[in-house]
């Protein structure tokens, strides 16, 4: 059994679910709770700005798009592939 068809279904799992939350998460009110804790001012005001909210945000995205990117090269692979034959 090859490992390589596993790896690179996990890692496409990785981009897609790292994408969502870090695309999300800033936005939400966790994000806010948690950066409250922080005890130095000058860091929470940093990532409570929106530009850093926004930056992970576009980090997300990024990591989306990679992880569609490998989807659609994974699937377009498999169809060029025998019927009969496995990856």
């Amino acid at each position: 059994m090859r490992l390589d068809p596993w790896l690179r279904v996990l890692f496409i799992l990785y981009c897609l679910e790292a994408g969502v939350f870090l695309t999300v998460t800033p936005w939400g009110f966790g994000w806010d709770r948690s950066w409250l804790s922080v005890p130095l001012p000058v860091l929470r005001g940093f990532f409570l700005h929106p530009a850093a909210r926004g930056a992970v945000t576009g980090f997300g995205v990024v990591h989306l798009v990679w992880g569609a990117h490998d989807l659609a090269a994974w699937i377009a692979g498999l169809r060029r592939k025998a019927p009969g034959e496995l990856r």
